[in-house]
């Protein structure tokens, strides 16, 4: 018996909706995943030097990557246990 995929519900709904085979889907799954997981320091280094190249200054970077940061969901940052128990306590 194999072990079930995490996201296999999405999975079965990309194959019933798309042209995607499973390891297709579930390919595209994991290429999401890791993309959205990118912590927020490497996403933000990795836009300014996407957008220096198409050659935007600083100045239309910097409040063109804050605009996309509010609308993208971003890795969580990794917290200790005491961390999490001060979020629930206080």
């Amino acid at each position: 018996m194999s072990a079930r995929h995490p996201f296999e519900d999405l999975i079965t709904h990309l194959t019933r909706t798309s042209p995607l085979g499973p390891g297709e889907a579930a390919r595209v799954v994991a290429d999401v995943l890791a993309y959205f997981s990118e912590p927020v320091e490497e996403f933000v280094r990795r836009r300014h030097g996407e957008l220096k190249s198409r050659g935007f200054t600083n100045d239309e970077i910097f409040p063109r990557i804050a605009g996309e940061l509010r609308g993208r969901p971003v890795a969580a940052p990794e917290l200790s246990l005491r961390q999490l128990r001060r979020i629930v306590y206080g």
